[in-house]
């Protein structure tokens, strides 16, 4: 079993952020592997992914490279470096890291993913590079259209994170992570499932980073920070939500009653105006008196205001369902 052991002081000085490098990263292994988890990833995919495999198709050292780096087992270090934490970084900075990695220390990562000898295609000194121009291609073209979106998708599972810290510790927080990942207690965090020895982790930023694709891995810059990325919730497309129940409308409002339900997980109002159809004005009415109702709570993430529904939206909601 892969677990680390993690002091209080590293517990204590845990967070979540956003990384752009991470969100490339998981969407380059996407494109890669062709698969969709959703109907909105496939519409991405089928945008994207021709232009993907011809730029590999024109570039085959680039392409041995990614197939051995992203093997499905064990990706290669150099390959996802550990954000610093230290807010979120532009792209930029975050991708000039991986440009820094010694060419010796690349080719010993790739030797470990690919559990073998380094085919001599892949012996040369400029690997390092190469990832990280498929990196910035992939963000450029493939992210950066939809960040925006992304990002508040990826805000809002930070909220939603740390309202579940707040009410029910790192395990309520954790334990859907990922596949294989749950809070042991007494300071353990399991990672996985695989027999690794566990990881001592006293005095470190223990990181979590959200993407919106449904991959995910661990990383490190030992001894000072560790990080695990991991598929943040809200991506599905949500357009074929059911409507609020009857009753709710007939004691809300229909509008007051939709934006309740859509609450289920923290959004900003310009994702609920364009969920809703509502203008910008209308929501924004509709939002306080469920605030001034305490049904809604409201909180700073990033760039962007969230709303969540309180304990008493919850309540208000769930006594609907269970008629």
């Amino acid at each position: 079993m892969g677990w680390w052991r993690i002091n209080t002081d590293s517990l204590a000085g845990s967070r979540f952020v956003v990384s752009a490098l991470a969100e490339a990263t998981a969407s380059l292994l996407t494109l890669e592997r062709g698969t969709a988890a959703h109907p909105g990833e496939r519409a991405w995919l089928d945008v994207h992914q021709s232009a993907y495999r011809k730029l590999l198709t024109d570039d085959p050292i680039t392409a041995l490279l990614v197939r051995g780096g992203f093997a499905r087992r064990w990706m290669a270090d150099f390959l996802t470096p550990t954000p610093l934490g230290e807010g979120e970084q532009p792209f930029a900075e975050e991708l000039r890291e991986l440009r820094r990695t010694p060419p010796d220390a690349a080719r010993a990562d790739l030797t470990v993913s690919l559990r073998g000898p380094l085919p001599g295609e892949l012996d040369r000194p400029d690997l390092p590079d190469r990832a990280a121009d498929l990196l910035e291609w992939v963000w450029n073209e493939t992210v950066l259209p939809y960040w925006p979106r992304r990002r508040r998708i990826i805000e809002a599972d930070i909220v939603a994170r740390a309202r579940q810290l707040t009410r029910g510790g790192w395990a309520a927080a954790l334990d859907d992570l990922r596949p294989g990942m749950r809070w042991l207690g007494d300071g353990r965090l399991q990672i996985n499932a695989y027999r690794h020895p566990p990881q001592q982790i006293s005095g470190a930023k223990v990181l979590f980073v959200p993407v919106t694709s449904r991959q995910g891995w661990v990383s490190w810059d030992k001894p000072r920070r560790y990080a695990v990325t991991y598929p943040c919730h809200g991506p599905l497309v949500e357009a074929d939500r059911a409507p609020a129940p009857r009753a709710l409308r007939a004691l809300l409002g229909t509008t007051r009653a939709d934006l309740l339900m859509l609450l289920d997980t923290p959004k900003s109002t310009t994702h609920l105006v364009a969920l809703t159809g509502q203008a910008l004005g209308s929501v924004g009415r509709h939002l306080k008196v469920l605030r001034d109702a305490r049904l809604i709570w409201r909180r700073r993430a990033g760039r962007s205001v969230l709303y969540y529904r309180t304990d008493a939206g919850e309540f208000l909601v769930e006594a609907q369902q269970d008629r």
